[in-house]
C-alpha cells in the first residue's frame, strides 16, 4: 500500500542519527506527496517542505500569507506516503511564542521529523529577497525556547534559522547562531550565505549541526555536495528545485500543444503511465483489496 511503513518515531530517530553521522544529508523539496515518493525512490536522505513552495502551490507569494493549518495539512499528507524523515518550514512560527508552541505540537502530530523557525519580522519575506527585517535577538530566542519547551517528543528536531546576515552582516548572524544554539536549537540554518567561507564561519561558531539552503536564483553560490561536506555542513536542502523543474516542463508542454495542436511530440518527455502506476503502488492496492474483499468458497 502507498503509505509509510516507518513510524514518526522511527523517522525522527533516523534523522537524529543522520545528523550525528558526520555525513551530509540531502533533502530535496517536495511540492506534493507524489514528488515525496519520487525523492524516496531516488535514494535521498529526507524530504523538505518549503514555505515558498506551499505558498506558490496556492498561487501566493512567499510573504507570510499561508496559515499553520495549510502547512500542517501538507506536512501530514507528505509524511503519510514516505518513510523518509521530513523537515518543515514553519516560517516565524505563525505568531508569538504561544503560537510557536502550538505550531510545534501540530507539526509533531503531522508525523514529520522536525521544523525550522526563523528570526524575521512577521509577516516574513523570502529569505533571498531584499527588504526583509529581523526581530531583536531576545525575541528570536523566546521563539526558539518556546519551540523547545513545547515539543513532547525529544527526538523531534527544532532548527533555528537566522536571516540576520542580509540585514546586519555576518558577525550578527554568528552571534545569533550561538544564541539560538544556547537556547536549545538542535540545528542552525544560516540563511542567504554567500559562499563556502560563510558556512565555514558558522561551523566554527557552533557545535550543533548546520543546514545549507541551495536554492536557485538566490544570494547563495550553488555549492556541490563535496564542497558542503568539506566545510562541515550536515544537511543541504534544495527547496524549490523540483517545483521549478515541473513548472518549466508544464509551461513548455502547454506552449507546444498551443503551437502544434497535439501533445504527440511531448510524449517521450513524459513520465510513462506504467512508471506512474509503479510509483503509486497500484499492484499493492490490488493485492490488498483481493486479500480482504475478494473470496472464493
Amino acid at each position: 500500500m502507498s503509505h509509510a511503513t516507518r513510524s514518526a518515531a522511527e523517522k525522527r530517530a533516523v534523522f537524529r542519527t543522520g545528523l550525528a553521522s558526520g555525513r551530509l544529508l540531502r533533502f530535496p523539496g517536495a511540492f506534493n506527496p507524489l514528488s515525496a515518493k519520487l525523492i524516496q525512490r531516488r535514494g535521498y536522505d529526507g524530504v523538505y517542505l518549503s514555505g515558498a513552495v506551499i505558498s506558490a502551490e496556492l498561487g501566493l507569494p512567499d510573504i507570510g500569507l499561508t496559515t499553520l493549518t495549510e502547512v500542517a495539512d501538507r506536512a501530514r499528507q507528505v509524511a503519510r506516503v514516505t518513510d523518509l524523515p521530513g523537515i518543515v518550514d514553519a516560517d516565524t512560527g505563525f505568531g508569538e511564542p504561544m503560537n510557536v508552541a502550538r505550531t510545534v505540537q501540530l507539526l509533531e502530530d503531522s508525523g514529520v521529523a522536525g521544523l525550522h523557525i526563523e528570526d524575521q519580522v512577521n509577516p516574513k519575506r523570502c529569505g533571498h529577497l531584499d527588504g526583509k527585517d529581523v526581530v531583536d535577538t531576545a525575541t528570536a530566542v523566546r521563539r526558539i525556547s518556546a519551540a523547545v519547551a513545547a515539543r513532547r517528543d525529544p527526538s523531534f528536531v527544532i532548527a533555528a534559522r537566522t536571516d540576520a546576515k542580509a540585514v546586519h552582516g555576518m558577525a550578527e548572524a554568528i552571534t545569533r547562531a550561538k544564541a539560538y544554539a544556547d537556547a536549545g536549537a538542535d540545528l542552525i540554518f544560516p540563511e542567504a550565505m554567500a559562499d563556502a567561507k560563510d558556512f565555514e564561519a558558522i561551523r566554527a561558531a557552533v557545535d550543533v549541526p548546520i543546514l545549507a539552503n541551495m536554492t536557485e536564483f538566490g544570494k547563495s553560490e550553488l555549492l556541490s555536495v563535496s564542497t558542503l561536506e568539506s566545510v562541515g555542513v550536515n544537511l543541504v536542502i534544495y527547496p524549490v528545485t523540483l517545483l521549478r523543474l515541473a513548472m518549466h516542463a508544464a509551461d513548455t508542454g502547454l506552449a507546444t500543444i498551443a503551437a502544434e495542436g497535439t501533445q504527440e511530440s511531448l510524449v517521450d518527455a513524459m513520465q510513462h503511465r506504467r512508471d506512474l502506476y509503479d510509483l503509486l503502488g497500484y499492484e499493492s492496492y490490488r493485492a490488498f483489496d483481493e486479500s480482504v474483499f475478494d473470496f472464493r468458497l
